[in-house]
């Protein structure tokens, strides 16, 4: 359990610092954790002072004061399987909206989630469910020459496929992610370019902005390497890989 915490905790002080530290410096602190030596000179917040004590729960969302849990799904994956909201129930789950052949946000969001994935490959209860709005198109096929070629290895990666239907009222109803195939919009669909973050039982997670309001998704659509897109908005990657340690610590 211990060699655990310390893990969640090396990946923390990895986000935290990985911008502004050389990572020998984080080492040092991680090793200084496991001979529990740490003292406050030696971080740059007070998250970082007793990690397991100090660090807050992620909320989850309320709807009618009621916990939103994702809804039931049942879609193929990139590999000729059967995938449902059960396989994904002890694991820490990113969802998004996509298609193959979209050109404008997908490819970041895939490198955004990409990125993710390797940050995260010391935990094997993280996930990522990812579901084709244009599933007409995007077959079995396609999705596996698509992640073959983008880099997805995570084996509880899905790239899922199914009646069209079905991925829009899930992504509009269940996830309230707007996804509509129109043909005013470059490559012939409009979705939001977000990602939602659930927990190990299957709830909508989620932090609140400074004024205690709910803050549902994480913006998928900036790259994380830039701190602002040509539009001035600012990338979460690096608040939702946070968010992610929080859960996974649960």
């Amino acid at each position: 359990m211990m060699n655990y915490k310390l893990k969640i905790l090396a990946s923390f002080l990895f986000i935290v610092f990985t911008n502004s530290c050389d990572l020998p410096i984080v080492n040092s602190i991680a090793d200084r954790v496991k001979n529990d030596d740490i003292s406050r000179g030696d971080s740059r917040s007070s998250k970082i002072d007793n990690f397991e004590k100090n660090i807050q729960p992620l909320p989850y969302l309320l709807i009618n004061n009621e916990r939103k849990k994702v809804p039931d799904f049942k879609f193929i994956n990139q590999n000729g399987e059967l995938i449902s909201n059960s396989d994904y129930l002890g694991k820490v789950y990113i969802v998004e909206f996509f298609f193959t052949t979209c050109t404008t946000i997908c490819p970041i969001m895939n490198t955004n989630l990409v990125h993710i994935q390797n940050s995260f490959t010391a935990f094997p209860e993280f996930g990522i469910a990812s579901f084709s709005i244009n599933p007409e198109y995007d077959t079995v096929e396609v999705l596996n020459q698509y992640a073959n070629e983008n880099g997805i290895v995570n084996s509880n990666w899905n790239l899922m496929t199914g009646n069209r239907d079905d991925i829009y009222k899930l992504a509009n109803d269940g996830f309230n992610l707007y996804t509509a195939a129109s043909t005013e919009f470059v490559d012939g669909f409009e979705h939001s370019g977000y990602f939602a973050l659930v927990d190990k039982n299957g709830y909508i997670r989620c932090r609140n902005d400074q004024f205690g309001n709910p803050k549902i998704y994480y913006k998928g659509s900036v790259n994380f390497q830039e701190k602002l897109d040509s539009n001035g908005e600012s990338e979460e990657i690096t608040v939702l890989k946070e968010d992610l340690l929080k859960l996974l610590s649960e």
